[in-house]
């Protein structure tokens, strides 16, 4: 009996006749590039090294985009958002030891955000490795170890037999839910040898579905079919399964108010009569949550930014529904459900009841008046006047990337971003100097919308190497500094703590640890051959529509001194 699969496997005669007159002067690098190409890959990201050139030399004979950055951390930045933005596998080329380590913070954010980013790296040649000290440049005894607590899930590569197995097995790892970095490395002399393999051609990495238990969707679907006040979390598991309408059909239909995660943002309607928005630092929204009867958890490990620093106690029933087996319960007791929010919330949705109760949307009005109250008794009308300045300013399907700076505090309470998958922030690992390279892998990602990225001056010091980048590819991304002087929310941090920063008096002979010599901005980005102005909170609407209305990048500087809003305060 002749099965269908049986057919698949058998070549035709131009695939055999090709498999036998592979073309000359291929190298192991070659098969790398091809087989990210048969993957779907169209653009990579990355930086040569020294052991990395035969990556590099292959690029030249294929038809993948290449977008070098300055630095391998902006690099994992830009590939992070890539992947964020389009949902395939970011492609980030790495050489070894340092180059490879520099990466390092970008791979944890994407980590944390769950980005699919296909980190490749070079090694040293074959005959050093095993962990011994042979002397080789860059050498590191187990450069895998340094990864492996950071990364998904890591691959090696011998011999280049082994090259298309372990990318396509990598590529379907970083695709599988939960999305995540993957690491391979490659020796530099399996890169560099001449290859006799046939060109690689379609290899297989379908990612795996991973579906929910139906017994447990039927207990979930049973308790929220019952509770007489539901509430949801919809966290950035929502935006990565593409899952907002369900969500949205799931909370009409069981009228459970919704609040979204710092990492959700977008996964529900800003404005919708059942949006609790994003105010999750905030008792009232903490409270709200804590009397729901049944709580269900859409894509949140209910970490610390998620809990309100962990004050949050809920008393009623707790259903999770988290792609990562680990966060499941890992924080709270619950109905865990280890799934993809996506084909959760759809099971959900084919047996759930549907309720009436036309007290929820008035319950949600009278929560978000009490949060605008509270923020309003603070006077920090500065700071929400730039931040409507920029939402007005910015185009509806317009992505936004925020560094970890006072006004990315702010948005991600109060910003509304219009759509899922346009709000975009270093939140998940908290690093600094996410904002820029980030929008510029945006930026290759979808050129039809110009892309915002917004950093503080402390920040925007970590990536103003990537103006050359932004100049050099023409990227449509405009980057708005707020110039504080200094590390602005560190600075706040250490005065609630300690009373006081270091060095900030100026008698003081002290080194501040917060104050910071920083250059002059605009003229730095005009060096760049990048377009500059310095802005004012009266000026910053009109200014920055004009910057993200014309082409190319630019930067935009305000100097302004914002403040926080209490997280928890009840006055």
């Amino acid at each position: 009996m002749t099965h269908d699969h049986d057919l698949v496997l058998r070549p035709t005669p131009a695939q055999t006749d090709a498999a036998l007159n592979p073309p000359p002067g291929r190298i192991g690098g070659d098969l790398v590039v091809e087989t990210l190409s048969g993957l779907g890959a169209t653009t990579v990201f990355g930086l040569p090294g020294q052991h990395a050139l035969g990556l590099f030399d292959a690029l030249r004979r294929s038809s993948l985009r290449y977008i070098g950055l300055r630095v391998e951390n902006n690099a994992g930045f830009a590939a992070d958002a890539y992947g964020r933005i389009t949902g395939e596998a970011a492609p980030l080329l790495l050489s070894t030891g340092p180059g490879a380590l520099t990466s390092l913070a970008a791979l944890q954010e994407a980590a944390a955000a769950s980005a699919p980013v296909l980190a490749i790296s070079s090694q040293i040649p074959t005959a050093g490795l095993g962990g011994g000290r042979h002397g080789y440049l860059h050498e590191l005894p187990d450069q895998q170890a340094s990864f492996r607590g950071v990364v998904k899930s890591v691959h090696t590569v011998r011999t280049q037999s082994q090259i298309p197995s372990a990318i396509a097995a990598a590529w379907q790892s970083a695709l599988t839910a939960p999305h995540g970095p993957v690491w391979v490395e490659i020796p530099q002399d399996v890169l560099l040898a001449e290859t006799l393999l046939p060109e690689v051609t379609a290899p297989d990495a379908t990612p795996e579905e991973l579906v929910p238990r139906p017994e447990l969707t039927a207990v979930a679907a049973h308790l929220l079919s019952g509770a007489t006040r539901p509430a949801i979390i919809a966290g950035g598991g929502v935006v990565r399964a593409d899952a907002s309408g369900k969500l949205r059909a799931l909370a009409e239909r069981i009228q459970a108010p919704v609040v979204t995660t710092f990492g959700g943002k977008g996964a529900f309607p800003w404005t919708h009569p059942l949006s609790l928005q994003s105010w999750l630092e905030d008792r009232h929204t903490t409270d709200f949550l804590e009397d729901a009867d049944v709580l269900l958890v859409v894509g949140s490990g209910l970490g610390e930014m998620s809990t309100n620093y962990r004050t949050f106690k809920p008393r009623g029933r707790l259903i999770q529904i988290e792609a990562d087996l680990g966060k499941v319960e890992s924080n709270y007791p619950a109905l865990g459900i280890h799934a993809d929010a996506r084909l959760a919330l759809s099971a959900l949705l084919e047996t759930v009841d549907e309720r009436t109760d036309e007290t929820a949307p008035e319950r949600v009005r009278t929560l978000l008046e009490r949060v605008r109250a509270r923020i309003a008794a603070q006077q920090l009308t500065l700071e929400q006047d730039v931040l409507a300045s920029i939402r007005r300013a910015l185009p509806r399907r317009s992505p936004s990337f925020w560094d970890m700076t006072i006004l990315a505090y702010w948005a991600w309470s109060a910003f509304d971003p219009r759509h899922p998958n346009t709000m975009h922030s270093a939140q998940g690992a908290g690093g600094l100097g996410y904002a820029f390279p980030a929008a510029l892998g945006a930026a290759a990602a979808d050129p039809t919308h110009p892309v915002l990225a917004v950093s503080g001056d402390g920040g925007a010091l970590y990536s103003i190497a990537e103006l050359a980048t932004a100049k050099q590819h023409g990227f449509d991304v405009t980057w708005l500094i707020i110039d504080d002087g200094g590390y602005g929310i560190l600075r706040e941090y250490m005065t609630d703590t300690f009373g006081e920063t270091a060095g900030t008096e100026p008698e003081t002979e002290t080194e501040s640890a917060t104050e910071l010599s920083r250059p002059d901005f605009v003229a730095l980005a005009e060096s760049f051959g990048v377009p500059g102005a310095r802005t004012t909170p009266e000026t910053l609407e009109a200014d920055l529509a004009k910057a993200l209305s014309t082409p190319g990048p630019a930067v935009l500087v305000l100097p302004a001194v914002l403040r926080m809003f209490a997280p928890t305060h009840l006055g």
